[in-house]
């Protein structure tokens, strides 16, 4: 089984509104705003995947901060999902009401604790309706931190009560800029994943450099649960990244994925042959763990 780990689709109406969208959603307008940058839908998506021979893809949402493009993108993942015959797995995103502790801890006042009724409310539909993650998350853009906050505590609950994986945005500390590189600083995810033991949590991009930190015995023990993608990886890194990965955390935590339509899915599974891995590692790599760890 070949399972991409991260792409994005995009209905019909918000590509094409990008432009109007594009400047009310800045973390969208950092990657979509160049008119350059690749939106698809879920049909083209199926497309790539029988021209690539990928037989199962992770169909992440975006992070959001208004709550109607939330339920508008939330409801064509779900229903594209439904419609694949198993071949997309739906990622969908959460809306957090400003009441619900958007710039740290809330109180506990009637207003957020109503607020985050409202959102535990809205992930058990979610769950309900077939999601089967949450992400990709952008904490930083969507204004909270993932390592110390009410918004973190709601993820955490989300994930552990419908088992739920959370795929997060990462991002390198050093290195040439580009878009979308913003956001996602490596500090927060180990806080919260020392925070939510148990939780699946995928970083993607290779998890931002993230692998090497796992020689510290503190932070490889709270990475205990935490999987790293390979998205985007041709962008940030030369093909032995595979290999320095494989060392530092073991071929079982990496997921291949493309983070399609901004690179191809046929391309990124050549660049997965040719990382000189041994046919177990390439089998778990490309397939074999995103299955185990999505029950798929």
């Amino acid at each position: 089984m070949i399972v991409d780990a991260h792409t994005h689709v995009f209905p019909p109406k918000v590509i094409a509104q990008r432009d109007r969208i594009a400047a009310a959603e800045p973390a969208f307008a950092e990657i979509y705003g160049d008119g350059r940058a690749r939106m698809a839908t879920a049909d083209e998506l199926i497309a790539s995947m029988d021209e690539a021979g990928v037989d199962v893809s992770v169909v992440c949402n975006f992070a959001w901060r208004d709550e109607g493009l939330v339920d508008h993108t939330n409801a064509y993942i779900l229903d594209a999902a439904a419609r694949s015959g198993g071949r997309l797995v739906p990622f969908v995103s959460v809306y957090f009401p400003p009441d619900a502790g958007a710039h740290g801890r809330a109180d506990t006042e009637e207003a957020p604790q109503t607020a985050k009724a409202d959102v535990r409310a809205a992930v058990r539909a979610l769950a309900a309706g077939g999601a089967r993650g949450i992400g990709e998350l952008r904490p930083e853009h969507s204004g909270y931190d993932l390592g110390n906050s009410d918004e973190a505590d709601l993820l955490n609950w989300a994930a552990s009560a419908f088992d739920l994986a959370l795929l997060v945005h990462a991002s390198e500390p050093v290195g040439h800029q580009y878009a979308g590189k913003a956001g996602g600083p490596l500090d927060a995810i180990v806080r919260f994943a020392a925070n939510a033991a148990g939780v699946t949590v995928v970083a993607a991009h290779w998890g931002g450099g993230l692998p090497f930190y796992a020689l510290m015995p503190e932070v490889r023990d709270a990475l205990a649960s935490t999987y790293f993608d390979t998205s985007a990886g041709h962008l940030l890194y030369e093909p032995r990244v595979y290999r320095a990965a494989i060392n530092l955390v073991g071929a079982d935590r990496i997921l291949w994925a493309s983070d399609w339509p901004l690179t191809s899915q046929a391309k990124a599974l050549a660049r997965l042959d040719a990382a000189g891995l041994t046919p177990a590692e390439r089998t778990a790599i490309a397939g074999e763990n995103a299955a185990r760890v999505l029950r798929l």
